[in-house]
């Protein structure tokens, strides 16, 4: 993908990457309390990987944002419960719980929704100095 070329390029960027990362807390969220008769079944939580992306002219320009590069499972076990009463139960009555912790969920959300936040902020201080700019010739 071709480097930012001004800054709603890197604030579109930006907030498309935080909208990456709030869809995967939404996934990881729903699927909090899912459960699997296996350890392979059972859901596995997900966190985007970001990776810079730089302007062609990044020493003239100083324009960098980020993009998402992939979508990863974390390395977590799923848990193993002991509920012989759940449909999904092995021989044995357990079942395996998502690797979901929903704290850290929840920390992830809010930390996400500030960095969407912040970006928006960029964007609308630009415009404003923009039409500021554009006012001066009247």
């Amino acid at each position: 993908m071709a480097g930012p070329t001004n800054i709603f390029d890197v604030a579109g960027r930006a907030m498309s990457a935080q909208m990456v990362r709030l869809n995967s807390v939404a996934s990881n969220l729903a699927n909090a309390d899912s459960v699997s008769t296996t350890k392979d079944g059972a859901y596995r939580a997900i966190r985007p990987v970001f990776e810079a992306s730089y302007s062609d002219a990044t020493l003239k320009s100083g324009l960098a944002t980020v993009d998402v590069a992939e979508i990863v499972a974390l390395d977590r076990e799923p848990t193993r419960i002991f509920r012989p009463d759940h449909p999904l139960a092995d021989r044995e009555g357990y079942v395996f719980q998502a690797n979901v912790d929903q704290d850290e969920e929840m920390v992830e959300m809010m930390e996400a929704n500030r960095q969407y936040q912040n970006t928006v902020s960029v964007v609308s201080t630009m415009r404003t100095l923009m039409m500021r700019t554009l006012n001066m010739g009247r």
